[in-house]
């Protein structure tokens, strides 16, 4: 396929022989270059035996390869001031790397190398495995990491996407070697990977330096998923002697591929996804009732969620949760005023453009677009998408989040019988 070239966004992207689709943004004002190999294989994408997977292989990749050892990869991007991370997510993991311009072909080296061959050595296996079992234990450890991992278990129950990405002891205790060199020899292929690149650089640049590379791996494809089905626990509260009450209420919404999520990510800012949100008002501003709390929105290959997660002095957690399930219905039935739809949109106007500033932040937006959508979007597509929002828009999105199953997740000094039901809005919807 030849490069197609976008306006004048100077966004170019094309698909190479192996399979493998490359995208760039040309930024000829800057002096850095980033690059991403992202994979389209997250953690609902692993069977139950081997949950954590993904997130075993992002730890793994770095420790080398047959002809790199781990540190040299270390000296070689700290010589030239190079920064390198990766993440899992539930459906994508991606790996990167942000250094000056004049070095690209030391960056693809790296990442080339650890994405084709990487040495998934025994000894590393054994040495990440202590160390991802101390990062399961560290998130244990923290009533607001629980309270939300917990929320995700209960409001998509019995479903890969309820998982974290970390996985479980158990899990990650049995991960063999052989594991992990088969997940990585089924997932990390070509056609289900994107190379996106931003900075001082050309496409044509950056698809000779790819030109050769997976020659011998080629092929693949996205991974076959598992459906989303309608179970969902109502209520999971988890005991603990906490000095605060953390709580997430999650709610079922639209996919990442329904219109539908325009409308709900200014419904997201409206109710508490800023300083002038309703909760943030009212809870914090207006009552003093908690510290934090706000909503999030996440959108899947299938199907979204919007939680709204707090933390508050126990006697007051009845209170917040009140509020909350008021402000849902609140929205549902009268939904949002003009001044409030002009400051969402200018909000996530802002946000947009902000989150795009330098090299790696258009380097993400490119890669994590094209492996989820199959498609760039421009900055501009994106705003006209959220100016086209109406208010009606988002009343109606409102009242289609009030009636969908909803989770509640509790940390703290309670039992399950502390918690009304069918007062939250929970009764009538279990599993």
């Amino acid at each position: 396929m030849s490069p197609r070239r976008q306006g004048g966004a100077g966004i170019t992207s094309e698909v190479l022989g192996s399979g493998l689709r490359v995208v760039t943004e040309t930024m000829p004002d800057v002096s850095s270059v980033a690059i991403g190999f992202w994979v389209g294989t997250g953690s609902r994408d692993e069977p139950v035996e081997f949950a954590g997977a993904s997130h075993f292989l992002e730890h793994l990749l770095f420790k080398g390869t047959p002809t790199r050892s781990a540190a040299a990869i270390a000296e070689a991007l700290d010589e030239v001031g190079g920064d390198c991370n990766a993440f899992t997510t539930k459906e994508y993991t991606a790996f990167y790397v942000r250094l000056l311009s004049e070095h690209l072909s030391l960056g693809f080296d790296i990442l080339g190398d650890i994405m084709e061959t990487p040495a998934l050595a025994p000894h590393d296996l054994e040495a990440e495995r202590t160390v991802i079992l101390d990062e399961i234990l560290m998130h244990a450890d923290e009533p607001s990491d629980l309270a939300a991992e917990q929320a995700m278990a209960a409001i998509f129950a019995g479903h890969p996407l309820g998982r974290d990405t970390l996985g479980t002891a158990e899990s990650v205790g049995s991960i063999t070697t052989a594991d992990v060199r088969a997940f990585f020899e089924q997932h990390y292929r070509p056609r289900n990977m994107v190379v996106s690149v931003a900075g001082d650089c050309t496409h044509e640049d950056v698809v000779a330096a790819l030109a050769d590379r997976f020659a011998h791996r080629p092929g693949g494809a996205a991974p076959a998923r598992q459906p989303v089905g309608s179970d969902v626990r109502t209520l999971s509260v988890v005991r603990r002697p906490t000095e605060q009450a953390h709580l997430v209420l999650a709610m079922r919404t639209a996919s990442r591929f329904d219109d539908d999520r325009w409308p709900l990510g200014v419904l997201n800012v409206v109710l508490g996804g800023g300083l002038s949100s309703r909760l943030f008002q009212k809870v914090r501003e207006e009552r003093g009732l908690a510290y934090s709390i706000w909503s999030d929105r996440s959108g899947f290959y299938d199907t979204g969620c919007l939680t709204i997660s707090a933390g508050t002095a126990p006697e007051h957690a009845h209170e917040v949760l009140r509020i909350a399930t008021a402000e849902l219905e609140d929205l549902a039935t009268d939904g949002i005023t003009e001044r409030e739809l002009r400051i969402a949109k200018g909000n996530l106007r802002s946000e947009t453009l902000l989150s795009n500033e330098d090299s790696g932040a258009r380097m993400s937006r490119l890669g994590s677009s094209v492996l989820l959508y199959d498609h760039a979007w421009t900055i501009d597509e994106v705003l006209a998408r959220v100016g086209a929002v109406e208010a009606d828009d988002v009343r109606r999105v409102a009242a289609a989040l009030a009636a969908a199953p909803r989770s509640l997740a509790v940390v703290g000094p309670f039992d399950e019988e502390a918690f009304d039901q069918a007062a939250l809005g929970l009764s009538g919807r279990a599993a």
